[in-house]
């Protein structure tokens, strides 16, 4: 096999097969971090000087809030979820829109058509097109309407009141719908579909209720993805190991994120259990090695990730989450240059 584009790389794995290397990309690299590695520099720029597969296009990361309380750091987002400015990428929900089945009739979803949005993607796309792949990101249904309505709410309306959830699992899911056609239009590769589960011990509801009330909306926005030959990739936090068989069937997705490390998952076991049913990416440690390791302890946990997962394909190398802000940037830089090192196909790797 000759030498792949990143583009290349990453869609073969994602179809379970073996590129000439193991790729890699992050969903999210912090810009604090970008601009340490590139003097000033963007995160595409350093996709480009680190000769990087892939690059995300984050929508949540890019939305305009309506401020509130600018002293509280009190915001609104498009879908009218309150919210809490934390300093961090995401903010914490604090109100939600939907307090009765009656706030319904006058509840507008965002547009989906909102020329801004898409923005950033185009600037994307009109400098990686053909050359490294372009995911683009929003959020799965789940957690969509666990903000819209209110996580407790959410929790027990799936019990108490379902018909109002699947109410707002339709809102959402034709909204994503449109959303993931201008995606399409505008030129990404691949959808990737973020929200948890689970947290680092348990499932969030049921394994009955997530495949009622998550992963069944999920299932339709990945049939729309790959009527259109679209691959999609879930990111979710937490053991989500009782529903693996479920998203597999029901939720139709290509790729898994991260293999969370800290809630007992194990790549290796994933690649043994799952590896010829769905593309891995992640399980290197984001949190105390990205943040206090040495660049040497990097390596060696690159090393044994494309050890245990690298093996016939079908994996992309990638952090446990995200390269977050307190991430050295060396140990980010060598992690990429591990990736390289040890990752060439046939695998050197006992």
């Amino acid at each position: 096999m000759g030498k792949l584009s990143g583009r290349e790389r990453i869609l073969t794995a994602l179809r379970g097969e073996q590129p000439d290397v193991v790729p890699h990309m992050e969903l999210w690299l912090n810009p604090k971090v970008a601009a340490k590695i590139v003097p000033e520099g963007s995160i595409e720029d350093v996709t480009e000087y680190l000769d990087i597969d892939g690059i995300a296009y984050y929508t949540i990361s890019m939305e305009k809030y309506e401020v509130l309380d600018s002293a509280k750091g009190i915001i609104k987002d498009k879908w009218g979820v309150i919210k809490r400015d934390t300093g961090q990428t995401t903010p914490h929900p604090i109100e939600a829109p939907i307090s009765s089945e009656k706030d319904l009739e006058s509840y507008e979803a965002p547009d989906p058509n909102d020329p801004s949005r898409y923005e950033p993607l185009k600037k994307m796309v009109d400098r990686f097109k053909g050359e490294r792949a372009i995911v683009a990101i929003i959020e799965q249904p789940f957690m969509r309407v666990s903000e819209i309505r209110g996580a407790e709410d959410h929790f027990a309306d799936m019990i108490i009141n379902p018909d109002l959830i699947h109410q707002l699992n339709d809102i959402v899911v034709t909204h994503h719908l449109e959303t993931i056609r201008n995606f399409m239009e505008v030129g990404a590769d691949i959808v990737c579909f973020s929200g948890d589960y689970a947290t680092a011990e348990n499932l969030m509801a049921s394994p009955e209720h997530l495949e009622k009330f998550g992963i069944t909306p999920l299932g339709k926005l990945a049939d729309f993805c790959h009527s259109h030959d679209m691959p999609c990739i879930l990111h979710s936090d937490g053991d989500i190991r009782p529903i693996m068989d479920t998203l597999l069937s029901i939720g139709g997705i290509d790729g898994l994120h991260p293999i969370d490390p800290t809630a007992g998952l194990d790549i290796g076991e994933f690649k043994e259990q799952y590896g010829g049913r769905i593309c891995l990416l992640g399980s290197i440690d984001c949190g105390p090695l990205m943040m206090w390791g040495t660049t040497e302890e990097v390596r060696q946990a690159v090393k044994e990730n494309i050890r245990k997962a690298g093996k016939g394909g079908g994996y992309i190398a990638a952090s446990s989450h995200s390269i977050q802000s307190k991430a050295k940037p060396e140990n980010y830089v060598a992690m990429v240059k591990a990736i390289r090192e040890y990752g060439s196909y046939p695998l050197a790797l006992e």
